[in-house]
């Protein structure tokens, strides 16, 4: 968690200039509900990705949880926890007893809110990837990005695997907290993300070290498209969106060019975030159906090299196994195969009680399991 932490308070110095709009209005479509972030930029700036019309049920099954946990030697509450890190969105998913939602809470938020995904939505992409080497668009992820995007030959990119961009570990010249600001703020007015990409340089030789990179993420979502023959939004639409049997749409950023993101910027309930973390349970599975390949949700969630072995495709993993995409200010969706449990966390943004998440996100899973009933 401390890697994440140190990137996330220093991003979050720049919060004001990552603020993406969520009152964007797709064409012949209702307005989203305002998220707890939210500013007036064009509608051009995001794509709708349509619900299911099938979606998997949630059922209102709420529990008394009585969680405690330490952490530095000092005794917390899941309340005090929630209040001290300005939660606007908490859901609690016990997926053992089928799919009982035991907790849920808003501040200045509800049920329907969209919440910003943030850094969230690389775990999103990083699925879309698994599929679209299932169906055979990909052929691997040890494929050098150039196979795909051959605009990146000569670039920093020139020579690097899918695989290591997967892994963050690419070798571009890179760093978040300064390098996403301007980048993200050049995206939002209508500067190519492509274009960026491939003015990129190496900074060291890919696969040698970890360095948590945004841009990563977009070329891989650029990969999907291209790969695909399909906008990343439509086919997050069609290959998980509606076969995950999302409630709710959701509204992706883009460049303003038609480039989705990637690494960011999903617009979401929280409940469809849980929807998610719940595919990952379940080996990438709903509705009886194989939605991402067993052997994908294997292989993200589990250590991806030496160099960062809290890491894996763009899903980062706790100690007891569990694994959790996360996002700035605190976002987290966190799947526990020990005690077939997702939570999932939304808020404005903080860094208070961060680097506490893991420890009380374990008390949490832990105290549902507890209070099954047979």
């Amino acid at each position: 968690m401390h890697t994440r932490t140190r990137a996330a308070g220093a991003a979050l110095l720049a919060m004001a200039l990552l603020t993406l709009p969520v009152t964007a209005q797709a064409e012949a479509e209702p307005a989203p509900v305002p998220s707890p972030v939210s500013t007036s930029q064009p509608a051009r700036a995001f794509d709708l990705v349509r619900p299911s019309g099938d979606p998997v049920k949630l059922r209102d099954a709420p529990r008394k949880l009585s969680v405690t946990y330490t952490y530095n030697g000092r005794q917390h509450t899941l309340d005090d926890y929630l209040a001290r890190t300005g939660t606007q969105g908490f859901v609690v998913l016990d997926a053992r007893t089928g799919q009982d939602v035991v907790f849920e809470r808003y501040s200045f938020a509800a049920r329907d809110t969209l919440f910003q995904s943030w850094s969230m939505a690389k775990s999103f992409t990083s699925a879309a990837v698994g599929i679209a080497v299932g169906e055979g668009f990909v052929k691997s992820i040890d494929d050098p990005v150039t196979q795909y995007l051959p605009e990146l030959r000569g670039s920093g990119y020139d020579g690097v695997s899918l695989r290591d961009l997967l892994r963050m570990s690419s070798g571009i010249q890179w760093n978040e907290p300064l390098d996403v600001p301007p980048v993200h703020v050049a995206a939002s007015m209508g500067h190519p993300l492509p274009k960026m990409a491939a003015q990129r340089k190496r900074g060291w030789a890919p696969g040698s070290r970890f360095e948590y990179t945004s841009m990563n993420s977009f070329v891989l979502a650029w990969v999907v498209s291209r790969a695909t023959g399909k906008p990343f939004h439509q086919y997050v639409e069609q290959k998980i969106w509606q076969p995950a049997g999302m409630e709710s749409g959701v509204y992706l950023g883009n460049d303003s060019n038609g480039n989705s993101m990637g690494y960011c910027c999903f617009y979401a309930t929280d409940r469809d975030f849980a929807r998610f973390g719940l595919l990952f349970l379940r080996g990438g599975t709903a509705h009886g159906r194989q939605v991402v390949p067993r052997s994908w949700v294997e292989e993200s969630t589990r250590p991806s090299s030496t160099v960062n072995r809290g890491y894996g495709l763009h899903w980062w993993l706790d100690d007891d196994g569990a694994f959790s995409a996360n996002g700035l200010g605190g976002q987290v969706i966190y799947v526990s195969p020990k005690h077939d449990v997702v939570i999932v966390k939304s808020t404005l943004a903080t860094v208070l009680g961060m680097e506490e998440t893991e420890t009380a996100f374990r008390a949490v899973a832990a105290e549902v399991a507890r209070t099954r009933q047979g």
